[in-house]
């Protein structure tokens, strides 16, 4: 297949979302059918930038496709390998999903044509993540997605949607200078960016100035980590719940904390290498930073009484089970955080948009407002009650795959720190178990005295958002009762010759 449909994949989002407000949908010419010829429009753009991402995937193009360069080593290039093929086979199969939920979710709002320009622009720079060929392409594109983003987060521009949107801009400007750094490090350290399984650092340039670098890796570590959640720098993300549901399950499940971990996973094993990293002070300070943050935001998770907020800070602790995985720096470890980068992105996006529905037809956000709605909305709580048990860890569903794997690489890693690891993850488990469930309870088994009386008037939701919900949570069941072939694909990225 031509390497340069890889550009098109990219620009066909780009290029029809800024079209959407210049074609007028909603104008006295589609007055009637605004919404329908808006929606068809979109889904049929989605859906074909799928189907060329699936070809692309399946028909891998040889090389690379350059599209701008700055300087003879300097450009901006394109590359399928196997990390391409995770990162974008998982965005492609739910943004089309995604998009068919956000129609339905957006249908009473009044800037519908801005929503949609931004959230299907979108697609296209995190595209660019996957395909990057260097760490300069996928920094190019990793800020794109900042900037591209920060609307959505301010979309209904009340004061509170304001602050988080700032919040999340400062956040990630103070994490795009970090994260600098460590491309011009990688840049005058070695004699070529391209990613490569096993790193590209030239060890005789290096000799004499290790510590020096391993700062630099700690520095971008956390620098790409903004978007990852980690700790100290997640702050945003609970905020970010402000923006509308479709958005929140995008950022938190799909697009923007997705890249920060891909990005992590990029710098680890193909720009820094374990080779170099592993058994030095610098795994010790990130593998640390990965396990406060899994432990302080599962306990963040529990207090919480907003719903959406609650799932923030639980995709806070769920990234850093990625990261956990990604600083054990050995293929199992790799292979127990690519699992979890898949099994996370289809359970939160499943519970998000669980949490929408509910909020889109009951107008109830917090926790103890869901007494009894599950005998009006049977089907969205079930599904919810499919990506708590997922979250949870419980044995056949997703979340358990990639936890026991997590486990089994911090045990062979025979590093007490890892050991310890092993003992977070349990604490999470619990606490996990407690905000999650205690969600899925009060649907079903309402307190004594609930007046059913109050919810009489709410109704199921439209097909639009129940269809994508179900299929998250098949896909969930799926990936936890059949992973196998997953498993063994994943693995061959892990250990085959670079990367896949």
């Amino acid at each position: 297949m031509n390497p340069g449909m890889m550009f098109i994949a990219i620009l066909l989002p780009l290029v029809t979302g800024l079209s959407i407000p210049l074609i007028g949908f909603g104008r006295s010419s589609f007055k009637d059918n605004a919404d329908q010829a808006r929606g068809i429009y979109i889904e049929i753009i989605v859906l074909i930038t799928s189907v060329i991402v699936a070809l692309l995937l399946f028909h891998t193009p040889e090389g690379s496709f350059v599209f701008a360069r700055f300087t003879r080593s300097i450009t901006l290039s394109l590359h399928i390998d196997g990390m391409s093929k995770v990162f974008a086979g998982v965005v492609a199969f739910l943004w089309p999903l995604a998009s068919l939920y956000a129609l339905e979710y957006m249908t009473k709002d009044e800037n519908e044509n801005i929503f949609f320009m931004f959230y299907t622009m979108t697609y296209g720079i995190t595209l660019g993540i996957a395909f990057a060929e260097d760490l300069f392409t996928m920094y190019f594109f990793y800020e794109l997605l900042t900037l591209v983003t920060v609307p959505l987060v301010m979309h209904n521009l009340s004061r509170e949607a304001i602050l988080a949107g700032r919040s999340y801009l400062y956040y990630s400007l103070g994490g795009a200078g970090f994260a600098f750094i460590g491309l011009v490090f990688v840049l005058t350290y070695s004699s070529n960016i391209n990613f490569h399984y096993g790193g590209v650092l030239n060890l005789t340039l290096v000799a004499g100035k290790t510590n020096v670098l391993l700062l630099i890796y700690v520095l971008a570590f956390l620098g790409f980590g903004v978007k990852a959640a980690l700790f100290p720098l997640g702050g945003w993300l609970p905020k970010a719940s402000v923006a509308p549901t479709p958005v929140t399950a995008l950022l938190h499940a799909v697009a923007v904390v997705n890249a920060g971990a891909f990005a992590i996973i990029r710098l680890t094993y193909y720009s820094f290498g374990v080779e170099f990293l592993k058994g030095t002070w610098a795994q010790k300070v990130v593998m640390a930073l990965a396990l406060i943050t899994i432990l302080y935001s599962s306990s963040r998770a529990v207090k919480e009484t907003h719903m959406k907020r609650r799932l923030a800070w639980s995709t806070s602790s769920n990234l850093s089970y990625i990261l956990f995985g990604v600083t054990l720096m050995s293929p199992i470890g790799l292979l127990g955080a690519l699992l979890h980068f898949i099994a996370h992105a289809f359970t939160k996006i499943c519970s998000f948009s669980c949490a929408g529905a509910i909020i889109h037809e009951t107008e109830r956000s917090y926790v103890h407002e869901l007494d009894g709605l599950a005998y009006k909305l049977p089907v969205v709580f079930s599904m919810f009650a499919v990506s708590s048990l997922s979250l949870m860890g419980v044995p056949g569903f997703a979340g358990f795959i990639s936890k026991w794997y997590l486990a089994s690489a911090a045990v062979e890693s025979q590093n007490g720190e890892a050991y310890f690891g092993v003992v977070v993850l349990l604490i999470s488990a619990l606490l996990t178990a407690i905000y999650m469930m205690t969600m899925v309870v009060r649907g079903f088994f309402p307190e004594k005295g609930f007046d059913e009386g109050s919810i009489r008037e709410y109704k199921a939701a439209d097909w639009k958002m129940r269809l994508p919900i179900i299929i998250f949570a098949v896909m969930v069941l799926v990936i936890g009762l059949y992973s196998g072939p997953l498993i063994s694909y994943l693995t061959g990225i892990c250990t085959g010759p670079a990367g896949f």
